[in-house]
């Protein structure tokens, strides 16, 4: 029509030429798109003959004065939508202006527009681009076309540019240029030239819009052709990995292309390789035409598949991955026929989803390729599992376990993470091994890792088969791995990791690359407390890899053995040993200690080096050693300690060094052997060691009594000495008693110099350092003995008639004395105050320290002290005037010392409060505040809150202390429980801190230590006036992050490699497990003796508490779902009850029976009802008297043993249990069987079973006992329980009756032989499918030994036969709701289907035949399609879909519960529909079911989703009877339920995004549904 008006208007008006100049007055939009047309006709018939010069001119003024003003907005014109028609007429019309004019017009519009974008970006660029858009298919001139390219190159390029711009660039004008044989080149050698390439995006937008050109339809050979270009295939890689979903579609794109464009063409082509051996990026053979057809659709397929980033739609596509590498491999060349790089593009947009299942499943499935598949090497495989799959394996949640696994399992990822490893290094080439393993390691030390991953990542380099391959680099690397793990403060994965990683240098180290100083570089990275010490299997493992490579170790450059190419172990550690102690002739005395590093490495090298000599003999059959060995390395040191009493003039840093070294092998510990004696080495080290204890003691007596020490650097050797003191006296106690009188005189001459130097006087304002230093180090000596005389009382040093002044000095000292800072320090000084670590405040921190720790020890010894001096009126320290001032100093002492330092204030605290409590109170709760002030503050500093909580709890639980405020009952009683609750808050968030609490509370209250004995007659008091810590420690536990789950499971899984992995071992118990506060308390209950009044009441106490905490969840309108936390804590309270059920008597029973039952009509979780059955079944069974109550049970309301009446008669299926001890049992049977038989005839379905299950059981003991009077009762109940067993039919009764018969609680369960721990704790949470870590094995019982449960204690284990069985599928009636309101009809899984209309009430005859009715009565037509929303959760997708499916006439509209329609949201958005369309309730657990009568009645199952085998709604013809499946809003259709689908359809789309809203979805379904229909019907 267009062209007939352009046409007719040119006819009309002879001159075209003026009727351009006459269009071009003041433009309107129509006026302008007017020009357009009249322009592209011109262009398209031609100029009239003879005016073809007058008609190029025309068009040259209207491009250069109309067009180009119009497209930089140079008229204004009206309205956006104006400018818009403007502007695209006007690039239209300079286009075609470019055609009249040809290359002249061309240029000069190119070189205006060059010179704008020189000028900058804006609108006038967007112009200058369409100008060039124009101007590009007629430019011949190379150099402005050169010009043109590289202006286009670099808008798209540079990311200053707007993505508009760029998007303007690719889309318009690089195409524009492709239309020009000359430009095109240029285009492509900018894009993926050897010059600086875009970024993939843009690239990639590029390049789409180049399509037609760069990949063109006349084949290989013509032109250009990205096919035969590995950058190009390059790039599409990168592109389909992208994390932008715009980039990776328009890979998908060119993928896509350049196999539409070789199908068609079926010519050999084959992309140019990089070299190196690999195969070609892409190829193309005629012949294998199908074969590459396949194996390009499958692989697009599943690229396709993971944009969905929905596990459940992606998991069934994964075994295709398998198919693409069997099309991948040539098995006969064993090489790659496709690059294997493809491959890889899948598994890194796995392992980079934002879905963190689909990473797993990625990376489980890349990781079993080499188990599964012999793929050929591939350099590529190397470098990707270096890159993108250990990136990817930083992430901790991966591995988790799975859900079938027990806690600790290994997690899969952990195993398959081994078995990979160890496979793949198997199959690489021996000369790539090296370089990949190193590679690897290192790369373990280029980010942070968390404990979880490096931890695994460690112990699958351990598996790796031995194999010499890692060189000094490699260990070197080990070592900065060994590094990292020391981040985390997880100590028992560090000391794991620190396992795996020595195991990994044993095992894959080339001894004959590496030194003996190298390997013990190594060893020093790892911490003795952590992993490596003696007597571990990794020590022996170390001695046996040292033994056997001993002189096979590479010469170290430093060696002074030069005669030797190796050297032995023994000359190596007796060289580094001289070395060490050898100090230079010129080195000046130093004030600074030397690094403890040496000493460190030293030790262990001489520890190492004589078990390795220990070994040796063993081997070679010796039975007398004589440590020719140990004992060369020993002489060197123990010449330098000879000496040191004696020569005064040893250097410094000699004397140092020996102490060090001493110091470190006097802390060796052997962890197998209880006594020195039996360990020969350390029993040879001590007994040598013993020889200069005389000299060393007079050197250190020396060092800190004389002036020597006056520097701040010589506090360093002061701690050295000091630290020596006590180490000595246990080699002494340990070896020879002979010594102790030298040690008795040496620490009185340290005492009572100590007190003269404290006691002296400065007269001058101004102190020296020199004075003040042996200040603190006389404070420090003090100290030293003291905690010396606490900690050996065997020694008897409190004996020393120094100890008296020792006491006298401290009961009178000016506590928090601080030194004031010298003032002046003399040059010989300067440098080491200047340069130590420890600044003045850190030293008078220091002093007041020590003067609470020397004060500690005096008031711990009072007693003692006070009997001795009775009579005397100088002691006045223990008056109540001098324990409050010493109170208040202590409460002064926390505001001023560092929150580590602040554990003897505390400990002295906990001696003065009870003193004070009376007279001083509000004093003793300042006291409290304070003191739980630092310690709060300090819950998140990891190395000192743990030591700071145990003295705060020490303190505060005190037996004396809590006594005293019990027995007040004022305000110390009220904080102390503040306390209580704010610990147990705080525990809640940080795990371990109630485990503090009830340990000590627990051992203080039950095993009282004998001077909590003499200081309160009964300690357990206290557990009756704090029994709120008991009953909250009973019921404590919180539901865990993943996160934290997630490193229980790894702690549990290395507690269960036991020995194998010396961190088990080496690392000190803590008991942080949130399990161990509910051992303890469970333990603590075990204890009590019910015949002990005190023990009696607390037990009756708790118990009554117990049942209100129940009561209190019960009410809470908190949701009640399984395994929440309010159900985790009814089954707490119920395990409890249990432990304490056999311990009461009758009377306490009789009055708390009633609440036992009332519990029992309440709405239990299975868990629950099971402990609460068990417990009225023991009642009954000790004291059948109760039975009365029982049977009261029965005579409730229908409506009140709605949810409950299951549990009761659950009790009476262990009627012969109950009855065991009477006498009488007719009169309770017969009683019995009445109630019984009133419950067989319930209309619930699984009311009768539970009620049928009990008759068997009644009516078994009956015929037992020959019951008389139930003679005619006999064929009635024999022929209803025959029948039962006989059932027949389709449904599910048969099948539930032998469920309930086989269930555990029925079947197997015995309430009086399965009393034990493990069936409470372990077993019967398992059976009942509660949580796993609710589950508490007896193993936890056995490892928590604070609190010992007696020998004769018989409750342990279960039976074998209840131990062994599986979990049920049996789901209890009587479950928790998973909302706040309890569903009017209870749902009843796999026992009786809810009563729905689809399958009891109304028939789907009926149904259809009352949507007939209606549909008549309305004038609608009939539709047999069924809409099945029951897993979309949203009201308003179901409001919509609701008022879809009426509109379209849908039979019926199928939901999850008809409670939705009450929803607000619902009827906002169905507008009344529900009342015109009928509604079918089906839960989402009957859908199979559902499905399945619907197949049978002819129903085509159709789900809504994308799967590998669906198809597009536009070519799926629907069936008349046809059910339309719905998905959830998230998960879509679930996994379970896709397999019971006829056909999958899917909605074809051309968007980034994957998914439609479900009720779009469904509307677009129901619409095509009808669509069809009604074109039926008209056919």
């Amino acid at each position: 029509m267009e062209v007939v008006l352009a046409d007719a208007l040119l006819a009309r008006c002879g001159d075209p030429c003026a009727l351009l100049r006459a269009l071009c007055a003041p433009l309107c939009a129509e006026g302008a798109e007017v020009l357009r047309l009249l322009l592209q006709r011109l262009a398209a018939v031609g100029p009239p003959p003879g005016e073809a010069e007058a008609l190029r001119r025309a068009a040259w003024e209207v491009a250069l004065e109309r067009c180009r003003p119009l497209l930089c907005g140079g008229e204004a014109v009206a309205g956006c939508g104006e400018r818009l028609r403007v502007a695209r007429a006007a690039r239209g019309a300079l286009r075609h202006c470019v055609q009249l004019c040809g290359a002249p017009l061309a240029a000069r519009l190119a070189c205006d527009a060059l010179s704008e974008l020189a000028v900058g970006g804006g609108a006038g660029a967007e112009a200058a681009v369409e100008a060039l858009v124009a101007a590009a298919p007629r430019l011949e001139e190379p150099a402005l076309v050169a010009r043109c390219v590289a202006a286009a190159l670099t808008l798209v390029r540079e990311d200053s540019e707007g993505e508009a711009i760029a998007a303007l660039v690719a889309g318009r004008l690089l195409p524009a240029l492709g239309g020009n044989g000359a430009a095109l080149r240029y285009v492509w050698e900018g894009l993926l030239g050897a010059g600086g390439t875009p970024r993939a995006g843009r690239t990639l937008m590029a390049l789409s819009a180049l399509a037609d050109a760069l990949l063109p339809r006349g084949g290989p050979g013509q032109g250009l052709d990205a096919r035969l270009c590995p950058q190009f295939w390059r790039l599409v890689q990168e592109g389909l990995t992208e994390r932008d979903g715009l980039c990776r579609k328009r890979a998908r794109y060119l993928l896509k292309r350049a196999l539409d464009l070789s199908g068609g063409q079926r010519s050999e082509l084959r992309c140019p390789t990089d070299g190196g051996g690999e195969s070609s990026l892409f190829w193309w053979s005629a012949e294998e035409s199908e074969k590459l057809l396949q194996f390009w659709e499958t692989y697009i397929l599943v690229m396709e598949t993971l944009e969905g980033n929905q596990i459940h739609v992606i998991k069934p596509v994964l075994p295709k991955l398998n198919s693409l590498f069997e099309h991948a491999v040539s098995v006969e060349g064993g090489c790659w026929l496709f690059h294997p790089s493809w491959h890889m593009c899948i598994y890194k947009r796995m392992f980079e989803s934002e879905n963190k299942t689909l990473t797993k499943e990625g990376i489980l499935h890349f990781l079993e390729l080499y188990e599964t598949k012999h793929l050929p090497n591939s350099l590529g495989f190397s470098e990707f599992v270096i890159g993108p799959l250990m990136d990817a394996l930083s992430e901790s949640s991966l591995y988790s376990r799975t859900p079938g696994q027990l806690m600790g399992a290994c997690p899969p990822l952990g195993m398959r993470l081994q078995k990979f490893l160890a496979t793949y290094m198997m199959v690489l080439p021996e000369e790539e091994k090296g370089s990949f393993l190193l590679k690897f390691i290192q790369k373990m030390t280029s980010r942070h890792w968390c404990a979880v991953p490096i931890l695994f990542l460690s112990m699958a380099l351990a598996y790796i088969p031995e194999c010499k391959i890692l060189g000094t680099e490699g260990l070197h690397a080990l070592r900065d791995v060994l590094q990292c793990t020391m981040i985390t403060h997880q100590i028992l994965l560090r000391g794991a990791a620190q396992c795996y990683l020595l195991q990994t240098a044993m095992h894959l180290t080339d001894v004959e690359k590496v030194s003996l100083p190298e390997v013990a570089s190594l060893l020093l990275s790892l911490r003795p407390e952590e992993s490596l010490r003696r007597d571990t299997m990794l020590w022996m493992e170390l001695c046996s890899w040292l033994q056997v490579n001993e002189r096979c170790f590479r010469k170290s450059v430093t060696s002074d053995f030069d005669h030797q190419e190796t050297p032995s172990l023994c000359q190596y550690v007796c060289s580094l040993v001289g070395e060490y102690l050898k100090t230079p002739v010129y080195e000046r005395e130093n004030c600074f200690m030397p690094d403890w590093f040496e000493a460190k490495l030293v030790a262990t090298m001489i520890l190492l080096a004589a078990d390795v000599e220990q070994m040796r003999n063993k081997h070679s059959g010796k039975s007398n050693i004589e440590w020719i060995e140990l004992e060369a390395f020993l002489n060197p040191l123990l010449d330098v300690l000879m000496k040191l009493g004696s020569n005064a003039y040893i250097p410094t840093l000699k004397t140092d060094k020996s102490l060090q070294l001493l110091l470190k092998l006097l802390q060796t510990r052997s962890l197998k052997c209880s006594h020195t004696q039996d360990d020969g080495v350390l029993c040879f080290i001590w007994k040598s060691l013993m020889t200069p204890v005389e000299s060393i003691l007079e050197f250190v007596l020396r060092r800190l009594t004389t002036n020597e020490l006056s520097t701040v650097g010589d506090l360093d050797r002061c701690d050295l000495y000091l630290a020596l003191i006590p180490e000595i006296v246990n080699l002494c106690l340990q070896v020879s008693w002979k010594k102790v009188p030298y040690i008795k005189s040496f620490i009185l001459s340290l005492t009572n110099a100590s007190i003269r130097n404290l006691q002296e006087r400065n007269c001058k304002e101004e102190p020296k350092l020199q004075e003040q230093i042996k200040k603190v180090a006389s404070m420090a000596s003090l100290t030293a003995v003291c905690e010396l005389m606490h900690r050996k009382p065997e020694a008897h040093f409190d004996s020393l008639p120094s100890v008296d002044a020792l006491k006298r000095f401290i009961s009178f000292f000016q506590f928090n004395d601080v030194l004031k800072k010298p003032s002046y320090i003399g040059e010989e000084n300067s440098l080491c105050e200047e340069t130590t670590s420890q600044g003045w405040g850190k030293i008078v921190a220091r002093y007041v320290c020590d003067q609470w720790i020397c004060l500690r020890f005096v008031l711990s010894s009072f007693p003692t002290l006070a009997q001795e001096h009775e009579e005397t009126s100088e002691m006045l320290l223990y008056t109540v005037e001098r324990s409050r001032k010493l109170l208040q100093s202590a409460l002064e002492a926390l505001t001023i010392l560092p929150s580590d330092q602040v554990l003897p204030v505390f400990d002295c605290m906990k001696v003065l409060i009870p003193k004070l409590l009376d007279s001083s109170e509000p004093l003793c709760i300042e006291a409290f505040d304070l003191a739980w002030k630092i310690v709060s503050s300090l819950s998140n500093t990891q190395l000192i809150f743990w030591s700071n909580l145990k003295a705060f709890v020490q303190f505060i639980f005190d037996a004396e202390v809590l006594a005293v405020a019990a027995s007040a009952k004022g305000q110390a009683y009220a904080k102390i429980k503040e306390v209580i609750f704010k610990l147990i808050d705080m525990s809640t968030t940080k795990t371990g801190v109630f485990n503090v609490v009830i340990s000590h509370c627990c051992r203080s209250w039950i095993f009282p230590t004998v001077d909590e004995r003499s200081a309160l007659t009964n300690a357990f008091v206290n557990a009756g006036n704090y029994c709120e810590l008991i009953t909250e420690a009973c019921v404590f536990g919180t539901v865990f992050r993943k996160d934290q789950r997630l490193i229980q499971d790894v702690h549990a899984f290395i507690e269960n490699l036991g020995e194998k992995c010396a961190a088990n071992l080496v690392t000190e118990s803590t008991h942080r497990d949130d399990h161990y506060v509910r051992v303890c308390a469970v333990k603590f209950l075990c204890l009590l003796d019910g015949s002990n009044t005190l023990h009696k009441t607390l037990m009756e106490d708790i118990f009554i508490k117990l049942l209100d905490k129940d009561e209190q969840v019960s009410r809470s309108r908190t949701c009640y779902y399984a395994n929440s936390l309010q159900h985790r804590i009814k089954n707490r309270v119920w395990q409890t009850l249990l432990i304490l059920l056999p311990k009461l008597d009758q009377n306490f029973l009789s009055g708390i029976l009633g609440k036992v039952f009332q519990a029992g009509f309440g709405n239990n979780q299975a868990s629950v009802k099971y402990f609460i059955e068990w417990i009225v079944i023991m009642s009954l069974h000790r004291y059948p008297q109760f039975l009365k109550n029982f049977w009261d049970c029965f005579c409730y309301d229908e409506e009140k043993l709605k949810t409950s009446i299951c549990t009761f008669l659950s009790v009476l299926s262990h009627f012969d249990i109950i009855l065991q001890n009477t006498s009488e049992k007719k009169p309770a049977l017969k009683k019995a069987l009445v109630v019984v038989l009133q419950w067989c005839f319930n209309h619930n379905f699984s009311v009768r079973l539970y009620a049928l299950i009990a008759l068997k059981k009644i009516w078994g003991m009956c015929r037992m006992l020959h019951v008389e009077e139930f003679e005619a009762l006999t064929p009635v109940i024999e022929s209803s329980l025959q029948q039962v067993e006989n059932m027949h039919g389709t449904g599910n009764a048969r099948r539930n009756w032998q469920r309930i018969q086989d269930h555990f609680f029925f079947a197997t369960f015995h309430p009086l032989k399965d009393y034990s721990l493990e069936t409470i704790f372990y077993i019967l949470p398992r059976l009942s499918e509660l949580a796993e870590d609710e589950w508490i094995s007896l193993s936890k019982f056995n490892r928590f030994t604070d609190i010992p449960l007696p020998p004769a204690f018989q409750w342990y284990h279960s039976r074998p036969e209840l131990r062994d069985l599986k979990p049920s599928d049996w789901s209890q009636q009587d479950m928790g709701s998973s909302s706040a309101e309890t569903d009017s009809q209870t749902e009843w899984t796999d026992v009786q289907k809810k009563i729905i209309p689809w399958k009891n009430s109304t028939p789907s005859l009926d149904l259809e035949m009352v949507f007939q009715d209606r549909a008549a009565k309305l004038g609608k037509s009939n539709s047999r399609l069924i809409v099945v929303a029951s897993l979309i959760d949203k009201p308003t997708n179901l409001g919509g879909l609701c008022r879809t499916s009426e509109i379209f006439g849908a039979s019926a509209l199928v939901v999850g519960s008809l409670h939705c329609i009450q929803d607000k949201q619902f009827q906002h958005l169905s507008v009344s529909a529900e009342q015109w369309l009928p509604l079918v309730e089906v839960k989402p657990p009957q859908l199979v079911d559902y499905l399945q009568q619907k197949k049978t009645e002819g129903y085509t199952i159709i789900g809504v989703e994308q799967t590998a085998k669906s198809f597009d709604l536009t070519e799926y013809c629907f069936p008349e009877k046809s059910l339309l499946l719905l998905g959830n809003e998230h998960e879509g259709i679930p996994a379970n339920l896709i397999h019971h689908l006829d056909v999958c359809v899917e909605i074809p789309q051309q968007g980034i995004i994957r998914s439609l809203n479900v009720h779009v979805s469904g509307a677009l379904l129901i619409w095509e549904y009808t669509r069809q229909q009604v074109i039926k019907q008209k056919q």
